[in-house]
This record gives C-alpha cells, structure tokens and sequence, in this order.
C-alpha cells in the first residue's frame, strides 16, 4: 500500500470504527504514548534491559504500526499530505546531509 492509500485507509477506519479522529492534543498525546513503547522493546531487544513479565507478547512490528497509525491520524486531521511532506523532506535531507554523512570519520 501506498503512503496515500494508507492515509485513506485510515481516515475510513476512523470513520466506521472509530466515531471520529481524537483532537490533535489527544493524538499528540497517544503518539507520544505509542513512541514510549517503542522505546521499552528496543531497550530490552536491543538494550541492556531485561523484559518484564508484562513485556510478553509485545511485538516490536505491532508498536511501529501503531506509531504510524497515529501520526498518520495527525497528518489526516490536519491536512498533511505525508506522501508530499516525505518527498520535500527527503530532498531536503538530501540537499543538506549527501556529502556530510560520506565524510563523516565516524560512520566509515
């Protein structure tokens, strides 16, 4: 699916699930929610923590998507096209980092 599909998609769940999108402070705070659960697989998968019991049955894919389900929920509420914003950002990025990154001492 594309980044517009997925847009679509999402705006249609909400429609027939969900009743309608929570306010932009609500999904502000959701996905800061949702990004903290990222952060506690990645610490225990990749980091030196150790999982708790209630760590089981966590999935590392199943957080992501819930990140993206919320960030794509602000972008819909608030008429960003992520499709649009991804493309100037990565030329931005591009513009700023394609030599930077090459030369950095660090990353060779």
């Amino acid at each position: 699916m594309t980044i517009e599909e997925a847009q679509a998609i999402v705006d249609s769940w909400i429609k027939e699930n969900g009743v309608r999108y929570f306010n932009e402070l609500t999904n502000m705070a959701i996905l800061t929610e949702e990004v903290g659960e990222v952060a506690r697989i990645i610490s225990r998968q990749y980091g030196e923590q150790s999982f708790k019991e209630s760590d089981k049955g966590k999935q590392l894919a199943d957080e992501l998507a819930d990140v993206l389900f919320v960030v794509i929920c602000l972008a819909n509420q608030t008429g960003v096209n992520l499709t649009e914003a991804l493309q100037k950002n990565l030329d931005k990025k591009t513009a700023r980092d394609s030599k930077r990154h090459k030369q950095n001492e660090k990353l060779q």
